[in-house]
């Protein structure tokens, strides 16, 4: 059985963290944080597919490649990226003095930096910073780095959960941030999850893209994927089990608990969009595919003509036939119901004469759930997005002043 527990990203045994102000951001929020292992621990990363890629990543996509990582250390209000050469020269003097502060090869840092895009990073800042918050890493500093890795975000999203494998109680804890520019294609914003389980480096990696594909992959606020997102994992092996080596019941018993922890927060990710109102669940069922059931349940999600009527609070489901016309995906549209909530508002194609205030009684609640069922065959997929307000415009209409 999971259990959630308090923590977060230092629940699990031998991790500290940090999280401080170094001045990257005008308001002097906390804008820079470290979470390290007290040991070094295998690790393992999903990265954004945008082409674009920001300096920081890059170097922590080649960093990873060991497959073994002490700390990460993550800047919020600049995003290193398309700066040039300096740019990953940068990233690299970062790694390298929170690899000397830390007792570690620069190789075993990983660096993750979100926030506008095409500026250099202010270094006299950043590695005061880096300085400040490694002095500072404490099993009680999860809520300061969930703090300070935050961009637009209004609610810091972290989460830490126990579980039983091999007869040792094993900890995942996790932090994220993301409230715009997320779409799928991985990752779709930044995350670090720590834990202490002893598992292969094949199995870690196996586990955090099955665990991924469904949860982190299934959120789109925008329909834009950045070129900074990422989510790593660190296992440090405290835990002291005897070791995961196989995918056995103790594998899937990880797993499982792991996409709790993906799941939790990317809905927090979903609800959080900038300048959200609703949480909203699109599930398609009954799909020829998986291919369609992916490509219908991503077209409604990012619809703005989707996002605004359900932030209207208004049963338009014309839209939502509609972006599903233009998905991609194969179906027969004599076929097709759509449900808003329990009130099933077309069926086969055509549309039914519901109840309009029971259709705006659903529409107020905080969290709405569209459903279309294609009658075609047994695949189903489902994504979480959240609805297009009049702030959603005022925060991207603004973002760089």
């Amino acid at each position: 059985m999971t259990t959630i527990i308090s923590g977060g990203v230092t629940a699990p045994k031998g991790f500290k963290a940090a999280g401080v102000s170094c001045g990257l951001k005008d308001n002097n929020n906390k804008d820079l944080a470290i979470i390290s292992s007290d040991d070094m621990a295998i690790a393992a990363g999903v990265f954004t597919k945008n082409v674009v890629k920001g300096h920081s990543l890059q170097l922590t996509m080649e960093h990873i490649k060991n497959g073994c990582a002490k700390a990460v250390v993550i800047n919020s209000g600049n995003a290193n990226a398309c700066v040039g050469e300096g740019g990953l020269k940068n990233a690299k003097e970062i790694a390298e003095v929170t690899g000397n502060l830390l007792g570690c090869d620069s190789e075993n840092i990983l660096v993750g930096s979100t926030g506008v895009i095409g500026i250099p990073l202010d270094m006299p800042k950043i590695l005061a910073g880096v300085k400040k918050a490694s002095s500072s890493l404490s099993i009680e500093g999860s809520d300061d780095a969930a703090q300070a890795i935050m961009t637009t975000d209004i609610v810091k999203k972290e989460i830490a959960m126990e579980i039983e494998i091999q007869g040792k109680k094993v900890k995942i804890g996790a932090v994220a941030k993301g409230s715009g520019m997320i779409h799928p294609n991985m990752a779709t914003m930044i995350s670090v999850i720590t834990t202490d389980i002893n598992i292969s480096k094949e199995l870690l990696n196996k586990a955090l893209k099955e665990a991924i594909s469904h949860t982190f992959n299934r959120v789109s606020v925008d329909g834009d994927t950045s070129v900074c997102d990422m989510v790593v994992i660190l296992a440090n092996g405290k835990a002291e089990n005897s070791g995961i080596l196989n995918e056995d019941a103790e594998y899937n018993n990880f797993k499982s608990a792991l996409e709790s922890v993906c799941e939790y927060l990317s809905r927090l990710i979903a609800k959080d969009g900038e300048g959200a109102t609703k949480l909203i669940e699109v599930i398609v069922e009954g799909a020829a595919s998986s291919d369609d059931a992916y490509k219908m349940v991503s077209s409604i999600a990012k619809s703005p003509l989707v996002k605004t009527a359900i932030f209207g609070e208004d049963a338009n489901w014309g839209r939502i036939i509609t972006a599903a016309g233009y998905s991609g995906a194969e179906f027969d549209p004599n076929l097709i119901d759509i449900s808003i909530g329990s009130l099933m508002v077309c069926k086969n194609g055509t549309a039914l004469d519901f109840d309009e205030g029971e259709a705006k009684k659903i529409l107020e609640k905080d969290k709405v759930q569209i459903k279309v069922n294609l009658k075609k065959g047994d695949f189903s997929d489902r994504i979480w997005t959240c609805d297009f307000s009049y702030d959603y415009v005022k925060i991207n209409g603004s973002y760089r002043s």
